[in-house]
Order: C-alpha cells, then structure tokens, then sequence
C-alpha cells in the first residue's frame, strides 16, 4: 500500500480529483488556485528550452550524417500533414453526421469576450510567421523559449558540431553531462506535478463551472468521441501497420497523458516525453527533430477541434455551408493550424482567423465556446501528446532507428522505473 502512495500516477489522479471537488463545491476558491498550476507549468517551461536544443544537438551529432538529418526530418514532416490533413477531414465529417449546433439557441447560451482574440487574429501575417522561425538573437530565443527559433539553432549548431569530428568530441562530452544536469532538475519538479494538476483543474472547474458544459454537450461529447476515434482507429492502424502496439505505448506514457488531462498543457511533458520515447526504443537523434517539430506542426487534437468548431458555429447560426466552403475550411486550416502552437491565444485565435477568412460564419460566434474551450483544451493536449508519440515511433522504425531490445526493456518494466531514474 505504501508504494502506490508514492506512485506518481496514483498521486496526479487524486490531485485531479481534488480539483475538480474543490472547483465544483467551492468555485472562488478554485479560481484562485490558477498560479498553482501556472508555477508548475512554467518549472517545466524553464527547461524546454535547454532541453530541446541539447537533445537535438546531441541526436544530430550522433546521426554523422547530414543527409539522414534531412531525410528524418522531410519524413516528419510529410507524416505531419498527412494525418492533421486525415484529422481534419475526421473533425469535418463527424461534425456534418453528429450536427452538434443544430437546434441550440443562441440567445439562451452564455457568451465570451473576444475581442483580444479577434484583434491577435487580425495581426497574424504568415509571411512575418514564416520570417520569424529565424532569430535575429538566438539568446532572445531561448529568453522566451519560442520552440520553433531554438528548434532552427539547435540544428544548425549540431550540424556545425558534426563537421568538426574529432575536434567536437570535448564538446559533445561537456553537451553530455549538462542533459543529464537538466534531467535531474526535470526529476526534481516532476515532485511537484501532483499541485500542478491539481492547481489547474481546480481553476478550470472554479473559473468556468460545470453548469457551463450542459448547453454545449454534445458539441464536447462530439469532440471527445471524435478524439478518441482517432486515437483507437486511426493511431492504432497506424501503430498495427509500423508493428508495434498503441496500447503498451498508452500505458508507458500514463502519467504523462495524466499531467497533460490535469494541467491542460502537452508543453508541460516535453521534456518527459522526449526520454520516455528514448526509453520505448527511439533513438535519441529521431526524438529530438521529431518531437519538437511535431510540437508546432503535427497538432491532430486542435485541429480536429478547430474543423468541429468551424462546422458547430455554422449550424448554430444556420448558415448552410457547401462542398467547396468545407474544402476551403480544410485548405485554410492546413495553414492555419501549423500556427496554432506559436501564436499567442493558441487555436482560439486561428478559429478567429479562419472564420475571417471564410467570411461565412461570424467570428463574434466564438464567444459561445469560451465557456467549454477550456474543459476540451485537455482533449486537445493529450490527443496532440499522443500524436506526436507515435509520429516519432513511425519515423524512427522507418529509419532503421529503433531498439527492439531497448523495447523490450522497457515493456517489461520501464514504466516502474522511478522518475529520478529516467535522467
């Protein structure tokens, strides 16, 4: 009995519960309870980037080749747009079938202020987007922790490092123990995840109140049953077809995907995952271009979400969409999302500039969803947590890349392997 008491697992579901208990029966207290999580949240954040560019620099210099390097990455790359293009065109139809917005009346749902949403959407130009992958200060970068800027340094450094041979090997040593320093502070505040998940449900509950899921049921219901659709039907054939088992991968990362439900952040496992996935078999130079670009461009639950919600306020305001304006939703939002992770405001400021751009649905319509946005935000982050996972399986068995040993290991017991022991 003593050893699932200290079970991280165990500790993060009581955690949940606890907040949700505390947000439904005492709501102001649960609101206040938002820098609890925001701390832990931002523990994990202070490491990403560290984390992120000696993983990567490390995986390339091990790779020797730069043509491998390439060749991962346009890999990565294509899976990506592949399944969030499979994602959207789920999200579109389930939302067609299942019409979550037929029959709601608008004037009785409770409604958001936008503005600030409407007004990031009206400033996203994609061309400054694409401009801005590349820092003018890379010490900038890692201030602010942008994922995309530090992810292009990183691999331009390891390239760099790769070249230099013999005479890098002092580096790679020194690059060596420093991982191992971040991954020891990551065992530290890893202690904490149980006030984290329990600071951020108690605040969603508490802020936004469980009375505020009943109009929009079945809009939540529809998004959480398409979510798990793609997790059991599409990810799994996807795992049956590369030869290795989705369920043995769940249970690996269960207190991962825990983390993720209580805090509403897959940002707040990135480093985790990475050495979870090293553990299950991949190699560390597939995980670390694979993950972090997946992080930014591989996003399946938003844009499931995104193609629902589109759909859901156009049935809600009756406007009768045709076969070209849902291409058009499923091209725009092929763009769009690959922005999701960057922009500030996230998937509710490419909802705001999708509707503009389709100029058929109001974008003043997203204020009915600021109630609900958040209690699917956690479906969002573990269906795009699960996503990346198995983009990073895929690529590294495609590449000759992965340990079936190490696999084995870790099937057998990696997952009781205790926190501090992962570094």
């Amino acid at each position: 009995m003593k050893r699932v008491y200290k079970n991280l697992t165990f500790q993060v579901l009581v955690a949940i519960t606890l907040g949700i208990l505390v947000g439904a029966f005492f709501p102001e207290t649960g609101a206040k309870m938002k820098p609890i999580g925001d701390v832990f949240i931002n523990l994990i954040k202070m490491v990403i980037a560290p984390v992120i560019f000696l993983t990567i620099v490390l995986g390339i210099s091990s790779m020797g080749n730069l043509k491998k390097v390439g060749r991962v990455g346009g890999k990565a790359l294509l899976y990506f747009e592949v399944v969030t293009t499979f994602a959207l065109v789920i999200g579109l139809v389930i939302a067609n079938v299942t019409k979550p917005g037929v029959g709601l009346a608008v004037n009785n749902l409770s409604k958001g202020d936008i503005s600030a949403y409407q007004k990031g959407a009206q400033e996203i130009n994609w061309v400054e987007f694409i401009t801005h992958i590349v820092p003018a200060n890379v010490v900038d970068a890692f201030a602010k922790g942008d994922i995309l800027q530090v992810l292009l340094f990183s691999v331009l450094f390891g390239i760099g490092l790769s070249k230099m041979d013999l005479a890098g090997h002092s580096i790679i040593t020194t690059f060596e123990k420093l991982s191992k320093v971040f991954f020891n502070i990551l065992a530290v505040v890893m202690k904490l995840a149980p006030f984290g998940a329990f600071g951020g449900m108690a605040y969603s509950v508490g802020k936004f109140g469980l009375a505020t899921l009943i109009p929009l049921g079945k809009l939540m219901l529809c998004v959480y049953a398409t979510m798990f659709l793609f997790i059991f039907v599409v990810l799994n054939l996807i795992s049956r077809l590369y030869g290795f088992s989705l369920w043995q991968y769940l249970k690996f990362i269960k207190e991962e995907i825990l983390i993720v439900l209580g805090t509403s952040s897959s940002e707040s496992v990135l480093p985790l995952i990475m050495r979870k996935l090293e553990r299950f078999g991949c190699s560390k130079s597939v995980v670390g271009l694979v993950i972090p670009t997946g992080y930014s461009f591989n996003l399946d639950g938003t844009t499931i979400y995104l193609s629902m919600a589109v759909v859901f306020l156009a049935q809600v305001f009756g406007v009768e969409l045709s076969f070209s304006q849902e291409m058009a939703i499923i091209g725009i939002l092929m763009v769009t999302s690959k922005g999701a992770a960057a922009v500030t405001g996230g998937g509710f400021i490419v909802l705001a500039s999708t509707l503009g751009a389709l100029k058929v649905v109001p974008v003043e319509g997203m204020a009915l969803l600021l109630g609900v946005d958040r209690f699917m935000s956690e479906a969002r982050a573990i269906t795009n947590l699960i996503g990346n996972g198995v983009a990073t399986i895929v690529v590294a068995k495609s590449e000759g890349e992965f340990d079936q040993v190490q696999h084995e290991i870790a099937l057998a017991g990696g997952d009781l392997v205790p926190a501090e022991e992962i570094a």
